[in-house]
C-alpha cells in the first residue's frame, strides 16, 4: 500500500511529490501501438463496440514501484481517429463505489482511473485526467513536474471530453459483490493545440502516456462505503496501480511514462522505442543525481564524477556528457551517437535538442 508523499496547501491539489533522497528503482517504459479506427466510437462505457476487437489489451497494471502484483486486475485498450484519442479501461473491483459528483473536485479521494499525457515529450506542459465510477472528471494542466516550482491550472478543461462508465454489478450497493467497472473515454485532439494552425494529431508519431488507478481500502458505515481509517482516525494510504511502473511513488516524472505510437494503419504495425530516447533516459538519471547532490550539499556538483562513477553506455555506444554550471542552475549536454544531435538537460528537467 502506498500514499502520495506530500500534499499541496488549501486542499486544492493533492498530488504526489517525492524528494530526491528517496531511492528509485530503475524502470524501462512500456510501449503500445494505438491503431487508427475508421469509424467513430460510441462512448457508452461498453467494450462491445466492434472497433475495440481490433485493439489489444495492455499488460496488466502493476504497483507504481513495479514491485508488487495488484490485488485486482486493470487493463487498457487504445485507438484513435482524426478527431479523438480513445481509451478503454477495464477494472476488476468487488465493491464499486463513488460519492464525488462535482467536476474538478479531488477525484482520487474516491477510487478512480487516471490518464497522464505529455504530447511533446519534454516533461513540461502536460495533462492529467481523473474519473471515478460516477463518471465525475477532474482535468488539469501542469506546466512542470512537482519536483520543480510549477503552476497547476485546475480551471483548464478538456472541452468536448466524452466519457462513460458501465458498472458490472451495482454502484454503491454494499450488500452485493461486483465484478468491476469499465470506463470509455474520447479525448479530442483539439484540446492539445498550442496555436490555431497547429496540427496536433500524432499520426505515425508517439506521445508519452501513462495510466494510474487509485484504490482505497474501505469500511461500510450505515450501509455506505467510506475510506478506511487507522486507530488514530487517519485515512489509510491508497494503493497506486499503474500501466508503466515509475520505480518510485510519484506519477509526476513524465520521462518515465510509456510510449504510445499512433499508427495510421488499422492493424499490423511495428514500433521500437528510438535509441535517442534511451540517451534521454541517461540524461534524466544524471539530472536526478545532480538534484540529490544539491539536496545533500546545498550546491551543484561541479563535475560529473561527483554524481556518476560509471561509464554510460547505450546500445553499445559510449556517451560522453559534459556538465556546465551557471548562476541559475546547470546544463548537462551530450552528443547523441545515433543522430549526432546535441541533447541538453537543464536544471528544471527540460531537454533541449540542438541540431
Amino acid at each position: 500500500m502506498h500514499s502520495r508523499s506530500k500534499l499541496l496547501s488549501l486542499a486544492v491539489f493533492f498530488v504526489g511529490l517525492i524528494g530526491y533522497s528517496q531511492s528509485e528503482k530503475e524502470v524501462t517504459p512500456k510501449s503500445y501501438i494505438a491503431y487508427k479506427t475508421s469509424k467513430e466510437i460510441v462512448i457508452d462505457g461498453d467494450e462491445a463496440d466492434k472497433a475495440w476487437e481490433k485493439a489489444s489489451w495492455t499488460t496488466p497494471f502493476v504497483d507504481i514501484e513495479g514491485v508488487e502484483t495488484p490485488k485486482y486486475k486493470t487493463q487498457v485498450k487504445m485507438l484513435w481517429d482524426d478527431n479523438y484519442y480513445y481509451i478503454l479501461a477495464k477494472m476488476e473491483e468487488p465493491h464499486v463505489w463513488a460519492n464525488l459528483k462535482q467536476r474538478d473536485t479531488i477525484i482520487f479521494y474516491n477510487n478512480d482511473f487516471e490518464v497522464f499525457i505529455d504530447p511533446d515529450n519534454d516533461t513540461h506542459n502536460y495533462y492529467e485526467l481523473e474519473i471515478n465510477a460516477l463518471n465525475t472528471a477532474w482535468d488539469l494542466f501542469i506546466n512542470k513536474p512537482y519536483r520543480e516550482k510549477n503552476t497547476v491550472l485546475n480551471d483548464w478543461n478538456i472541452d468536448g471530453l466524452k466519457s462513460a462508465v458501465k458498472v458490472h454489478g451495482t454502484l454503491n450497493n454494499s450488500s452485493d459483490v461486483d465484478k468491476g467497472w469499465t470506463l470509455e473515454i474520447a479525448i479530442p485532439w483539439s484540446v492539445y493545440k498550442t496555436s490555431y494552425f497547429d496540427n496536433i494529431v500524432p499520426k505515425d508519431k508517439f506521445w508519452r502516456v501513462n495510466f494510474s488507478r487509485v484504490n482505497w481500502q474501505h469500511d461500510i458505515v450505515d450501509g455506505k462505503y467510506e475510506r478506511k481509517k487507522d486507530k488514530e482516525g487517519k485515512f489509510l494510504p491508497e494503493y497506486n496501480w499503474v500501466w508503466s511502473p515509475m520505480g518510485v511513488i510519484n506519477m509526476h516524472e513524465p520521462e518515465k511514462w510509456a510510449y504510445v505510437y499512433f499508427s495510421s494503419k488499422e492493424n499490423e504495425d511495428k514500433f521500437t522505442i528510438p535509441q535517442e530516447e534511451k540517451v534521454k533516459w541517461e540524461l534524466y538519471t544524471l539530472y536526478r543525481a545532480q538534484k540529490r547532490y544539491f539536496d545533500k550539499n546545498k550546491t551543484w556538483a561541479k563535475s560529473l564524477q561527483n554524481i556518476s562513477k560509471k561509464n554510460i553506455i547505450v546500445d553499445g555506444k559510449v556517451l560522453k556528457p559534459t556538465l556546465e554550471n551557471h548562476l541559475s542552475g546547470f546544463n548537462i549536454a551530450v552528443k547523441s551517437p545515433f543522430s549526432n544531435k546535441t541533447l541538453i538537460i537543464k536544471e528544471d528537467g527540460k531537454i533541449i535538442t540542438n541540431e
